[in-house]
């Protein structure tokens, strides 16, 4: 059955072709975005849901998602979306960061040409029959130093731009590398050192804890006089209530904000202060900017729900097309690994440690951590998957760690998870052959070469005669056909191991019949996801 998707906001007739021309089946319906109750009503059909910023998508809806997968935000924000409840409901968040960053970038220039000329009251008073030439004395942006906080992708732009405009430019970003920076032809500073230098500060990071107020009434007071500040980044960066006092005593000569702490601003106080130029969040409102993330939108979408591809996804690591490819097989031995050690150990998990050796430990590790710790825990929440297992670990206190290391033995490559509890340590190993199907080649440091098959059985004992024929008899009396037999001992007449590949589940009397026999230690059914 072909994936199907939901439209809930206005995208353009073209991207919504896009979800039809890759087989997907779509409901384009813009307007249901806004009706909270027929949302949830219908949610629960969808693979997807396409949306832009109308759509509230609350853990009220997500209650009722039980088919969604995807979530698709065409535009960068997604303060619309409650992530962590997508997260734990095993959703994935994407964004479209991309699509509209020159036009964000290009409106960040023309809020500072605005500030710099007061062209919003010159037009105001223009158009009021006034001639006020005297009064709207403006600055040049020539040879001015343009403060850019955040010099990522629409900072970057902007960096490009200002420098066209013969402006200097100094950057603070704590990821720009000094080599960056060179290329971008900007000087790269500390923000303490920003603040006092710029005749121009413009914000372009997101906000976080670390980001919220970072321009507040002690950044202001650092500022030289006469700064004109610019953000068209985030609500929030900025101390609004502060930057409107430094306004009115004359320390910043003007301010040009395209977002505010609170949405839609109807009242704030920056709102009617001379030289201040506000505008309703239009930074990614071009026509190009919004058929552009409409498409890009359309099409991460599809390639996930398709290929498996993740691109741009808040909170998974993303997968791009070729590697979903390459790593589709290690992915699912990752998570066969996590359900052996998961379906093996009943007492709380304390640490999961990860090892990747030889070729797998140059692939996409973040992804392969996320299907090791999905593995493990499903024995506890059957409906966890890539998404939410990394935040159910991280709410249970368990701390992940990777190990990665050059081709060690005799595989090309493969991959041991270890558990720790506060009785024990528990680890297996497995790898992928070049056929692409996977075996167990290590079990608590004893060696093997088992397939893995949908229902299987683990023993073990000490390493006596008769265990072969006692599983085969057994086995054979109540009907269980054996697919494959793996056997494999720590060293003679030591800790021995049985794994047996069978057709169908072992009935419970089966296994209280082998334990019966005081022969083995341990006697667990598994169950794994083999398709």
């Amino acid at each position: 059955m072909a994936p199907k998707v939901l439209v809930s906001d206005k995208l353009s007739e073209t991207a919504v072709q896009i979800f039809r021309d890759r087989g997907i089946d779509v409901d384009f319906m813009p307007d249901v975005g806004k009706d909270k109750e027929k949302l949830a009503e219908i949610i629960g059909q969808y693979d997807g849901l396409a949306i832009r910023s109308a759509t509230k998508v609350t853990p009220k809806i997500l209650e009722k998602a039980d088919n969604l997968k995807v979530i698709g935000r065409a535009g960068i924000g997604v303060d619309n979306v409650d992530r962590e409840a997508a997260s734990k409901k095993g959703v994935i968040v994407m964004n479209t960061p991309f699509g509209n960053m020159i036009t964000t970038a290009e409106h960040a220039i023309a809020m500072m040409f605005a500030v710099a000329r007061q062209i919003p009251e010159a037009s105001a008073s223009t158009h009021a029959g006034k001639w006020e030439k005297s009064k709207f004395m403006g600055v040049e942006l020539t040879n001015k130093t343009l403060g850019v906080i955040g010099a990522g992708n629409i900072g970057g732009i902007v960096c490009d731009r200002a420098r066209g405009l013969k402006m200097k430019v100094i950057a603070y970003d704590p990821f720009l590398s000094e080599e960056k920076a060179d290329k971008m032809g900007v000087e790269k500073v500390e923000l303490d050192e920003l603040l006092p230098r710029a005749d121009f500060i413009t914000l372009h990071v997101p906000k976080t804890d670390a980001t919220a107020d970072m321009i507040d009434a002690a950044a202001i007071a650092k500022m030289k006089p006469g700064v004109r500040i610019i953000n068209c980044a985030r609500g929030g960066l900025v101390d609004e209530n502060a930057l409107a006092e430094a306004l009115k005593a004359g320390h910043v000569a003007g301010a040009a904000f395209d977002v505010f702490a609170e949405e839609p601003a109807k009242e704030n106080a920056l709102f009617n202060l001379p030289n201040v130029v506000c505008t309703p969040h239009l930074g990614a409102a071009t026509t190009e900017a919004q058929e552009n993330v409409a498409l890009q939108v359309a099409e991460q979408m599809s390639d996930y729900l398709l290929t498996g591809a993740v691109t741009n996804a808040l909170n998974m690591p993303s997968v791009t097309a070729e590697e979903a490819k390459v790593m589709g097989p290690w992915i699912k031995r990752a998570d066969h690994l996590g359900a052996f050690i998961g379906q093996m150990t009943d007492e709380p998990i304390e640490a999961i440690n990860i090892l990747y050796d030889g070729t797998v430990a140059d692939m996409n590790l973040d992804a392969l951590n996320c299907s090791a710790v999905a593995g493990i825990m499903k024995r506890t929440n059957p409906d966890v998957n890539l998404v939410s297992a990394p935040l159910i670990a991280k709410e249970r206190g368990i701390q992940i760690s990777t190990t990665n290391q050059d081709k060690s033995g005799a595989f090309d490559g493969y991959i041991k998870v270890t558990v720790v509890t506060a009785k024990r340590e528990r680890s297996v190993a497995g790898t992928v052959f070049s056929d692409g199907k996977p075996r167990f080649i290590q079990i608590k440091g004893i060696n093997i070469d088992a397939e893995i098959g949908a229902h299987m059985l683990y023993t073990t004992n000490e390493d006596v005669p008769g265990i072969i024929g006692l599983l085969g008899n057994t086995m054979g009396k109540n009907g269980v056909n054996i697919a494959n037999f793996t056997l494999g001992r720590s060293e003679i007449g030591g800790e021995a191991i049985a794994l047996l590949y069978i057709d169908h589940p072992v009935a419970p009397e089966v296994l209280t019949t082998l334990e019966g026999t005081g022969m083995f230690q341990q006697v667990k059914p598994l169950v794994f996801d083999v398709a």
